[in-house]
């Protein structure tokens, strides 16, 4: 099927001079998934997920224990979700997922971003239809035992794929923990190159090259903005 799906490594920075910009949003999801869904990564499989994509981002181990120990107890600062949607560069569709404590100074930056690179911010819901909500998983393994672990754990399996020795499933993303539990229960130990839940466009949009410049452009200033998370398009270079 070949379906299209971004690392969020690169949707967090793409520069070395991002470091701290990059270590920053790690802290803060890592402290918001630890908050939410406990403290330990045994039990908390998103959480444990989180880290071992930190480590792979080379994130310190401080910066990653620190984040977790703040949120025991459950005080501290206070972020909540905020989701904007709208069209960049070339008409091409973007979901831009947040981590807040000012909705407002948050929105406020968001469409800077677009209004700056003369593009629209749109409505909820405006793109949000044209994607999938996906769980992916990376790693290497044979499509037939990874199936039928799957399967026999009832996981609805979206899309399998095996590109040599590597493995990729797609699943809805209701079915991440019940998926991660099967192939952890099956296969033990497993390190997994991407492990995370994504917006996959359901199509792609060819980004022009006189375009080109103002969408990188417009993805910089996105990444730059501490509250951002991730970046979903549907873009494609033409």
């Amino acid at each position: 099927m070949g379906r299209a799906y971004q690392n969020r490594k690169d949707s967090m920075a793409k520069t070395s001079d991002a470091k701290a910009r990059v270590y920053s949003k790690y802290g803060r999801v890592l402290y918001v998934c630890a908050k939410d869904g406990g403290l330990d990564p045994e039990g908390n499989l998103a959480l444990r997920g989180l880290i071992e994509r930190a480590k792979k981002d080379q994130v310190p181990t401080h910066v990653i224990e620190n984040a977790i120990k703040k949120a025991e107890g459950g005080a501290g600062e206070n972020f909540s979700v905020a989701r904007y949607e709208g069209y960049g560069p070339g008409g091409c569709m973007v979901i831009v997922d947040c981590l807040t404590d000012n909705p407002n100074r948050t929105y406020g930056d968001v469409r800077q971003c677009f209004t700056k690179t003369k593009c629209k911010i749109g409505t909820e819901g405006s793109v949000l239809h044209m994607f999938d909500q996906d769980a992916i998983f990376v790693f290497k393994g044979e499509e037939e035992a990874v199936l039928d672990a799957l399967l026999l754990a009832d996981v609805d399996v979206t899309d399998i794929e095996q590109d040599d020795e590597k493995i990729t499933v797609f699943a809805p993303h209701t079915e991440y923990f019940k998926a991660k539990q099967a192939l952890l229960a099956t296969f033990g130990e497993m390190t997994f190159e991407v492990d995370e839940i994504q917006f996959l466009p359901k199509n792609t949009s060819p980004i022009s090259t006189d375009d080109t410049e103002m969408f990188e452009k417009f993805l910089d200033m996105l990444n730059d903005l501490d509250d951002v998370q991730n970046v979903y398009h549907n873009a494609e270079a033409a």
